[in-house]
């Protein structure tokens, strides 16, 4: 049954099916093969996946992140950045990285976080005679941390489908994260250590200050979301809300940067990349029922469990087969198909939730840098007009890194659970 679901599934995508037609049409097939007739369950599994208020918060933190985007709010951020970091041999990297980390805690969207920062470091990074794939490699790969420091698109979806505490979740991110940034910021040294920089005086107190002053309306969203959800003044779903109103108050009242006509376009993007996201989680609700009434998660128990009793020998499989569905399937409509199959399974052998949860956003959020699918290549390749192979090349070190801290979560889990273990 496992390997019928796959070809299934499979066969749909090569005939180039949009993932989440293609998960709907899986479901029927699935249903046909068990002997189902009773096909009134898929539309009815499909208005499920999509009738749950928790998933609100992914039309929130997109359009929260759309607003940023286009008033320009990304802006101030790497200013504020740069006055620390600018005078460094290679700080524009340096730049890029922090800033996307900062931003990854607005966003929640790696595409976002690229688009937004890329498009504003990589003209100053070309200005200053950066090498032009190194520097879109370096800013992909910050970009890959927006989903992984809260808030997190995809760990909504993964907490929505798992039945799994989103906030929770949020907090497990955020130790990934951060070590992940600093790996990079090693990773960024070698790849430009034979490089020749422009060197600038350090920034004084006062350029600081007042690159601080403008960034501070940027800087307090992360702020107030992981504030507001940490202190229980808000849900999640609730926080994303609160970005996206106040994304555009600020936008519009003090960067003055978004009229009435650019934010009915911010509407319009904001809509259609909801769109796509809310068609593959309920479709996917309709293929993980489904897969759970085929059984497919205990086969797929009873094949690990067959192969060895180590239940860290499955977490290295696990993490391969993560690697290897994030190479050809974006994250969202992943988590939908993974999550279901390997819940059961973890949970069984006593992992947290929380904990395979992060690990599977994060092991899947490596395939963003990968092709086939690769989308955060992608947007680096229209950013700054390369070829797509030749960013494939110089974002591999970048790679590595993320490889080492996906094994590194997996093997010690306390680096995810340590926070929300304190606070929750």
């Amino acid at each position: 049954m496992i390997l019928f679901f796959l070809l299934s599934l499979t066969f749909f995508v090569v005939l180039s099916i949009p993932i989440g037609f293609a998960l709907g049409l899986t479901s029927i097939v699935m249903l046909i093969f068990l002997g189902d007739t009773n096909f009134f369950i898929v539309p009815q599994n499909i208005l499920k996946g999509a009738d749950n208020f928790s998933l609100m918060a992914i039309p929130f933190f997109i359009l929260a992140g759309e607003v940023m985007n286009e008033g320009g709010l990304s802006l101030g951020i790497v200013r504020f950045v740069q006055t620390l970091l600018g005078h460094i041999k290679g700080g524009l990297g340096y730049v890029a990285i922090v800033a996307s980390m900062i931003f990854a805690g607005i966003s929640g969207a790696a595409v976002a976080d690229t688009s937004a920062i890329g498009s504003v470091i990589l003209p100053i990074m070309k200005k200053e005679g950066y090498d032009v794939n190194k520097s879109t490699a370096i800013v992909c790969a910050a970009g890959t941390i927006g989903p992984i420091i809260p808030p997190s698109i995809p760990m909504v979806v993964f907490g929505v489908v798992g039945g799994v505490s989103i906030t929770r979740m949020f907090l497990g991110g955020f130790i990934p994260g951060v070590i992940t940034g600093l790996l990079l910021f090693i990773s960024w040294r070698v790849v430009t250590r034979n490089d020749k920089f422009v060197t600038y005086k350090r920034a004084s107190r006062q350029e600081i200050w007042a690159a601080f002053l403008e960034a501070i309306p940027s800087l307090m969203l992360p702020i107030i979301i992981l504030g507001g959800i940490l202190s229980g003044i808000f849900t999640p779903t609730e926080a994303g809300v609160v970005a996206a109103v106040y994304a555009l108050v600020v936008s519009i009242f003090v960067y003055k940067r978004i009229n009435f006509s650019q934010f009915r376009s911010v509407c319009i993007k904001s809509a259609k990349s909801t769109s796509v996201v809310m068609l593959v989680v309920a479709t996917a609700t309709a293929v993980a029922y489904v897969v759970t009434i085929a059984q497919v998660p205990r086969q797929l128990g009873e094949m690990l469990m067959a192969a060895t009793s180590n239940k860290y020998v499955i977490l290295l499989i696990i993490n391969l087969l993560i690697l290897a569905v994030g190479c050809v399937m974006d994250v969202s409509p992943a988590i939908m198909i993974l999550a279901p199959i390997l819940l059961p399974i973890t949970t069984k052998l006593g992992f947290d939730p929380v904990f395979i949860g992060v690990m599977v956003v994060y092991g899947l959020c490596i395939g963003l840098l990968t092709p086939p699918v690769g989308n955060v290549l992608y947007v680096g390749c229209g950013l700054s007009k390369i070829d797509f192979i030749v960013l494939v090349r110089h974002v591999a070190p970048h790679l590595i890194i993320y490889t080492i801290v996906l094994f590194l979560i997996t093997y010690i889990p306390s680096l995810i659970l340590f926070i929300p273990n304190l606070y929750l």
